[in-house]
């Protein structure tokens, strides 16, 4: 079953020679991801079983002429422009390839608000591996993006906090304008990360209702905190509390959580048994490299978003020396295909691939020592 895992895990989109961003202009192709979960479907291709994926202006999300303003909770929102910043306005926004390789299945995940817990419920393991080739990550409500272009309801953006060979602004992808939103954050000199799996904003009001459930890592503006409770401002202005409890509350620009690589494991570990989700860079489902990306993130670290370039950074550690919160990379033929977190003596933790959860294993199991590369710390 390992050997199947590792398979799994290999073989990313970038291998076949498919460009990293998908965009119709240029955009450089880089090293072999993390990702793969199977074989890859070109984009814009269809799933075994499912539908033909929508063309870019009926991609699933509400139509938006070109100048048309996107609304996040019924409240109009500045519309994002090439060459501005914009924020996303929603709790999880999937970067796509190009704006026709979502398919019928993934309408969830387009709108706004994007319902992550239906679209996810929705995709079967085949369905999953068929992410690889249409999606490459994600961003979290309130992260910054730049729009480098935009074609009818979709916008081209790159992610600064993202860094990849990509593109050297930031992760290049796709994503729907009803998700973004031109509004600048509120300014604040403190900030709320959530730091559960995920979390409810709930309404600033007695009722206390739900209105987003949102990820871990999950940043923004606090405007209070009083008696146990948080509030924090989306990027549209509108305040809504958060448990206390379920977040972490520190200075502007500060790591949301001190400590050293135990600490990152024990982050990690919090996971234990979330389903993988190529692509995946929240508490909702990660692939390898977005747990260890959004780990090290929330820890006040920003490292590459994908497996080969993180394991071309930070410092390298023989493996004899691993502690701890150092990143393992695995590879066959010199492609960097897998990365996972020492987690100490012969134990590492990881996300293995599409049809498993995030799980703590033996660093020694055959299969994945033989594929052991390297080593790199990131803390410390």
């Amino acid at each position: 079953m390992v050997v199947l895992l590792l398979a799994a895990c290999g073989g990313g989109p970038d291998s076949s020679g498919t460009s990293r961003g998908g965009s119709p202009s240029a955009v450089p192709s880089v090293v072999t991801t993390t990702r793969s979960s199977g074989p890859v479907t070109p984009s814009g291709g269809t799933a075994p079983g499912s539908s033909a994926p929508p063309r870019p202006t009926t991609s699933g999300t509400p139509s938006l002429g070109r100048d048309s303003s996107p609304t996040t909770a019924g409240q109009p929102t500045a519309v994002p422009q090439v060459g501005r910043s914009a924020w996303v306005s929603v709790s999880v926004a999937t970067l796509w390839r190009s704006p026709a390789a979502p398919r019928a299945v993934d309408r969830a995940a387009l709108e706004n608000p994007a319902r992550i817990r239906a679209w996810l419920g929705a995709l079967t393991v085949p369905l999953r591996r068929d992410l690889g080739g249409r999606a490459d990550t994600q961003v979290l409500l309130g992260d910054r993006v730049v729009v480098v272009a935009r074609t009818g309801t979709w916008a081209k953006v790159v992610v600064p906090d993202q860094p990849s060979p990509a593109d050297p602004r930031g992760y290049p992808g796709w994503v729907p304008l009803v998700q973004l939103t031109a509004d600048a954050p509120a300014p604040a000199t403190r900030t709320a990360t959530v730091v559960a799996r995920t979390a409810w904003l709930r309404s600033d009001d007695d009722r206390a209702a739900g209105v987003i459930e949102v990820s871990f890592g999950t940043r923004l503006p606090l405007r209070a905190q009083t008696d146990g409770v948080i509030r924090v401002v989306l990027p549209t202005g509108r305040v809504l509390r958060l448990a206390a409890s379920d977040a972490s509350v520190t200075a502007t620009g500060a790591a949301a959580l001190e400590g050293d690589g135990q600490d990152v494991v024990r982050t990690a570990v919090m996971f234990t048994g979330l389903p993988y989700l190529w692509a995946g860079s929240s508490g909702f489902g990660f692939d390898c490299s977005g747990l260890t990306w959004l780990d090290l993130r929330v820890h006040g670290v920003t490292i590459p978003r994908d497996a080969s370039p993180q394991s071309r950074a930070g410092r390298a550690v023989p493996v004899t020396a691993a502690s701890p919160g150092d990143l393992l990379f695995f590879a066959t033929a010199g492609d960097v295909h897998h990365v996972a977190i020492r987690a100490g003596a012969d134990r590492m933790v990881h996300a293995p691939g599409t049809g498993f959860g995030i799980e703590t294993i033996p660093a020694s199991t055959p299969s994945y020592a033989a594929e052991l590369v390297g080593v790199r710390r990131y803390l410390g």
